[in-house]
């Protein structure tokens, strides 16, 4: 008998299992998904061995139910982090030389035998002081405190955020102290910003960051199952087919915005989740449901840190530990429960009926205002070390719970734990973590496949680009109508050459804000090893590829035979392949400059002064040979050079085409004006006296060869002038990489 039970059914199904009652704290922990999925199969596979018997659908859901409910054998994890200090450099104020200043303000203090020594000005800002303390797998752990009271900096520090030779005291999980490579695989960090695509659907969103973050060996449909459980885990299913919006753009609410953003980096069920105020912005209820759903992970198998301003009371409900920071320091740290007998023993008891956070955020504001140097919390410090040694004292060996690191991450994969790029092999412990969930290719593909419908569905984009080469290039075509082969014909034609090639660098501008909208996208992605960096520009420069050529066939086709320019077809598809040789070197030198700048403003500055100074070496304002011998350089790597020689060579390679006749020879002088063209025969006769050379006025005087030469195009070939162009765009995309590599590192230093 067929299984009657559709995907839809299945889905309902595991639904209803993601919504079982969560268990009992460290005595067991809600199932996986990666278990919810082997658990349906298993099922189906019992429904299809009975050779035709009916089974009745509760049945299969107390089988599954039973099979889950067996006891927990492996040790939750336990992230500690003790004695964590963090100082950085601050600015030191400009002063004014001492002969300006009084002499009392010159910093000099007298010491103790008369001396007069300067005083050394502090120059360090302590942002963590000594922080301890222990998240636990199945439970929350939020930061909370005053802005600039080190909450951000702590989550940081915690997810490998900060350099180590600027962190002092040490992190460990399970007792083992973190690497960085396989804290990268097994976590996630949800940025404080929602960093998403704007035309993507929450549902193509979710998708993409599963191809990203699942291994290639997981099946399509699981893929799909995956981010069909999370969407309802999420509580995004109204939401699933809305675009995610921005400011042009109507999309999901506020609070559908982060519930993605945390999806997003929770896809592979990591182990553990790190978010940096993920409630700031939103509405109360909004914020209970993000609350609720990070409650929902921790039950799932994960450690979730969290930091938060100033939580309300049913948020507080959801929470397991806090830790309260003040200036860097720790205030308080433990359950919620206890918050008010901490503050009874401290002499400050909470008055009743009075929110237990507020209260304490306030006291804690109280002291730090009441001392500015951050002595009046001081007392509040040492009275937390001490009730925390008398009520919870801490034992670093228990950390320790028998099995290695390797061997409890190998176990939870083993269980259907979904982490990036592991083996689901539980016999195999070396090889527990991959660097990246998927091939190169692979991440390719994907990357490639979301840029290109992100930009579909922002078609005005490149209708912009396109009409403004349309535009330009009927300029061009209607102002140089059909040249004739004459010296006023030659000089048109160069004029026509150097606007057209500049005008396609600086048409190449508008790629520029491409990578400065993605760049937090990227960095967040990148940062916990989603994809390769050589992934992505590969994929942003075979996206861009299809758009170059149409628009490089829309200028050449409204330019070529409107102007008039020589070499028929071989000649149109030479002048078009160096069009899009330098639209491809534009778009990759732009591309570079987004890779170092982060302000468009000052993007636009920058490309615009560049290309003009491009221009200016090119060749056609003054000719190589002219140009100083200290500024040559700068010829040689002027963009606008080859494809400017390039289409120079295109057009007067020709030796048998002849631009200047007899008479012609004057046209550009001053006797052009004032003398007949009987005169000017007389004179043709005249020269050819003296020269000893016969000139009638239809002797070819100029070819192409001669302007070539005038102009100072000898050194390179048509051929070469294109490879030289193609060449360039791929060395800016190799600079593009390497500006990605090392300065999109995302630790603070």
């Amino acid at each position: 008998m067929a299984n009657k039970y559709s995907p839809m059914k299945k889905l309902e199904f595991l639904n209803r299992e993601m919504e079982l009652p969560p268990p009992t704290k460290h005595n067991s922990i809600s199932p996986t998904l990666g278990e919810l999925l082997k658990r349906v199969e298993d099922a189906q596979n019992v429904n299809s061995n009975n050779n035709g018997r009916s089974m009745n659908p509760n049945q299969e859901h107390r089988v599954t139910l039973d099979h889950l409910e067996q006891p927990r054998t492996v040790p939750p994890f336990v992230l500690s982090f003790n004695n964590l200090t963090y100082s950085v450099k601050t600015s030191r104020k400009i002063t004014l030389p001492s002969c300006f200043r009084r002499k009392d303000t010159l910093g000099m203090v007298n010491g103790a035998n008369g001396e007069t020594h300067q005083r050394k000005p502090s120059n360090m800002k302590t942002l963590l002081n000594d922080i301890s303390g222990e998240a636990r797998e199945g439970e929350v752990l939020a930061v909370l405190g005053a802005s600039g009271s080190g909450k951000s900096t702590l989550i940081d520090a915690l997810a490998n955020r900060i350099a180590k030779d600027s962190l002092k005291g040490n992190i460990t999980l399970n007792g083992e102290t973190l690497e960085s490579r396989l804290l990268k695989v097994i976590s996630a960090y949800v940025m404080q910003d929602d960093l998403l695509f704007p035309m993507l659907t929450v549902e193509e969103t979710l998708m993409f960051s599963a191809e990203f973050r699942l291994p290639r060996s997981l099946s399509k449909s699981k893929k799909k199952a995956r981010v069909q459980a999370l969407i309802d885990q999420l509580g995004l299913r109204n939401a699933a087919k809305t675009v995610i919006g921005d400011e042009g753009h109507r999309g999901v609410s506020g609070g559908e915005r982060r519930r993605v953003s945390i999806g997003i980096d929770i896809i592979h069920d990591p182990i553990i989740l790190f978010l940096d105020e993920p409630t700031s912005g939103l509405d109360s209820t909004s914020a209970y449901m993000v609350v609720k759903v990070l409650q929902r992970i921790a039950q799932s198998g994960s450690i979730v840190v969290m930091s938060i301003h100033q939580p309300s009371s049913r948020i507080l409900g959801l929470l397991d530990r806090l830790i309260f920071l003040s200036r860097g320091q720790t205030v308080y740290s433990g359950s919620p429960s206890n918050i008010p007998r901490y503050f009874s023993e401290f002499g400050n008891p909470i008055p009743e009926n009075e929110n237990r956070i507020e209260f304490a955020l306030d006291f804690i504001r109280e002291l730090e205002q009441s001392m500015p140097n951050g002595g009046g919390t001081k007392t509040l410090v040492e009275f937390n070390r001490s009730w925390q040694n008398k009520h919870y004292p801490r034992n670093l060996e228990s950390d320790r719970l028998g099995l290695s690191l390797k061997d409890a991450i190998s176990a939870s994969i083993s269980r259907g734990k979904l982490v990036s790029g592991a083996t689901n092999d539980a016999s195999s412990t070396a090889s527990t973590v991959t660097t990246f969930a998927n091939p190169f290719w692979n991440e390719v593909l994907v990357l490639s496949d979301r840029s290109m419908k992100n930009s579909r569905r922002m078609p005005e984009l490149f209708g912009m680009r396109l009409g403004a080469v349309l535009v330009t290039g009927f300029i061009l075509a209607t102002m140089f109508w059909q040249l004739d082969n004459s010296p006023r014909g030659i000089k048109e034609r160069l004029g026509f050459f150097a606007f057209a090639m500049s005008t396609t660098f600086y048409t190449c501008a508008d790629a520029l804000p491409v990578f400065l909208q993605e760049r937090y996208i990227f960095m967040r992605e990148t940062a916990y090893n989603a994809y390769r960096r050589s992934s992505y520009v590969l994929s942003h420069s075979l996206v861009v590829i299809p758009s170059l050529v149409f628009l490089s066939f829309a200028f050449a086709a409204t330019t070529f035979w409107a102007v008039g320019l020589a070499g028929g077809s071989s000649g149109f598809f030479f002048y078009f392949g160096i069009i899009l040789a330098a639209f491809w070197a534009g778009s990759s030198f732009v591309t570079f400059l987004s890779g170092i700048l982060s302000h468009v403003m000052v993007g636009y500055t920058v490309v615009v002064a560049v290309l003009a100074y491009f221009l200016l070496f090119s060749g056609f304002f003054i000719n190589r040979d002219r140009i100083p011998p200290y500024w040559i350089w700068f010829h040689y790597m002027s963009l606008v050079k080859y494809p400017f020689e390039g289409v120079l060579l295109n057009e007067f390679s020709d030796p048998a085409t002849c631009f200047t006749r007899g008479i012609q020879m004057f046209d550009n002088t001053a006797l052009s004006k004032v003398a007949s063209d009987e005169m000017k025969v007389n004179l043709l006769k005249t020269l050819s006296q003296s020269l000893g050379v016969l000139i009638t006025p239809n002797t070819c005087v100029t070819t192409g060869t001669d302007i070539l030469r005038d102009q100072g195009v000898t050194d390179l070939s048509k051929w070469g002038c294109l490879w030289i162009t193609i060449a360039w765009g791929f060395f800016f995309r190799i600079l593009f990489y390497l500006c990605l590599l090392w300065g999109s590192k995302n630790k603070r230093s």
